[in-house]
């Protein structure tokens, strides 16, 4: 058994913002101190920091124009206030494993390598993610860096989910579904393990981690069998400023009638689509849900997002051959009764009874007790299973929450 002052600190670099937690292990895996950095690329940004063992909160603005300089100003925060001599090693998540890396891997210069060769897959998360290596590599060499892959989750999606409608040969140099918030998903079925035990097993679920990036899998035998996100995380339903899936020809005519090159089509997919582009307004659900009886477009952008939604746990039900359980996650998920509720409309015919009182409430459980098919809030915790996938790489054994030890 380790000492109780083993540490492990978790990366989770986003396009926007940074988090970090870190993580005591002994008998249990403990987080005790959590960080973010937000607002990255705007004037000003914010270092917000939780110390989870005395409720102690701080919030910090500084600046941090790029993620270069976002990243250096977390690595003066770590030397000053982290007892670095204590950490074991780091954990980062990656949201793009390519077809090679199907588990976590411990960073070494050729892993380094194949990374920097597949930016062109990921540009809008990759090149963030390798620049956070090579900054604590350069800081603290010593220290050993593992990475825990997105896309692990999906690997054994059949066939007919993972081929992409297009020439044979481009799946063969890579090109096809790979599904992503892999990490999320991990965390949502331990813990439905956690609250059912072995009845999870064979249980047909539709998983929906919806924040301001959203994705849904459907999940039978506790393995993806289908997810909304495709080749890239830009696929499936729409999200906070990313379109979701679109008309493959829209950037033949947008390239024809307004000579859109194919960088302004990926920043137009990625940055100005979505919520944010249909409303007009905000791709932040909360503001919208302000603003929805007095704004028309603001209205669209909302039912639009929950039909997807909605249509998608109706397509998930036919892929599994029936349902049994649906999970909402994520910032819009977890904390939203009123998308939930319409997300959930006009599925009674499937067995979705909503509680409305548990609903309004975030309750764990939100479907009624007679309900046939059981709804279920879950906030999710990625970095837990990047310091979790860590232990297992460390071999340091702890109790894990609803499991026996591992």
């Amino acid at each position: 058994m380790p000492t109780p002052q083993t540490q492990l600190l978790t990366i989770n670099g986003g396009s926007s913002s940074i988090k970090f937690t870190l993580y005591n292990v002994g008998a249990s895996l403990t987080a005790t101190l959590s960080g973010k950095l937000t607002g990255l690329g705007l004037q000003t940004a914010r270092l917000r920091i939780n110390n989870l063992q005395t409720d102690e909160q701080s919030i910090t603005e500084v600046e941090a124009a790029d993620y270069s300089q976002a990243i250096s100003l977390l690595m003066v925060w770590f030397r000053q206030n982290l007892d670095i001599g204590a950490v074991k090693a780091i954990g980062h998540r990656i949201v793009h494993g390519g077809h090679r890396y199907k588990k976590p891997q411990w960073v070494d210069p050729a892993l380094i390598n194949e990374l920097l060769s597949m930016t062109a897959m990921d540009p809008q998360h990759l090149p963030g993610e390798i620049q956070l290596i090579e900054a604590f590599s350069e800081q603290f060499p010593k220290l050993k860096q593992m990475v825990c892959f997105d896309t692990e989750f999906h690997q054994h999606l059949p066939a007919v989910a993972r081929l992409l409608p297009i020439p044979r040969r481009y799946h063969d140099a890579g090109i096809y579904r790979y599904g992503f918030h892999g990490l999320s998903y991990q965390y949502l079925m331990q813990m439905l393990h956690a609250l059912q035990g072995n009845q999870i097993q064979h249980q047909k679920i539709v998983l929906a981690h919806l924040g301001n990036g959203a994705s849904m899998t459907a999940v039978i035998n506790q393995q993806s069998i289908d997810t909304t996100m495709a080749m890239t995380p830009a696929a499936g339903i729409m999200m906070g400023s990313r379109s979701g899936d679109l008309d493959p020809g829209l950037f033949g005519l947008l390239n024809r009638t307004e000579g859109m090159s194919a960088e302004q089509f990926d920043q137009m997919i990625h940055h100005q689509s979505g919520l944010a582009g249909v409303s007009e307004y905000s791709s932040d659900m909360q503001q919208l849900l302000a603003k929805r009886a007095n704004d028309s477009n603001v209205a669209d952008a909302i039912d639009s997002f929950c039909y997807q939604a909605r249509k998608q746990i109706g397509a998930y039900a036919a892929a599994l051959g029936g349902l049994d359980s649906v999970v909402f996650s994520g910032g819009i998920g977890e904390n939203l009764p009123e998308i939930r509720s319409q997300i959930c409309q006009q599925l009674a015919f499937l067995g979705i009874h909503l509680d409305d009182a548990l609903n309004r409430q975030n309750a764990l459980k939100i479907s009624k007790a007679d309900s046939p098919i059981a709804v279920w809030v879950i906030p999710t915790d990625e970095e837990l299973i990047i310091a979790q996938s860590m232990c297992d790489l460390l071999n340091l054994h702890y109790q894990k929450e609803g499991h026996n030890e591992s």
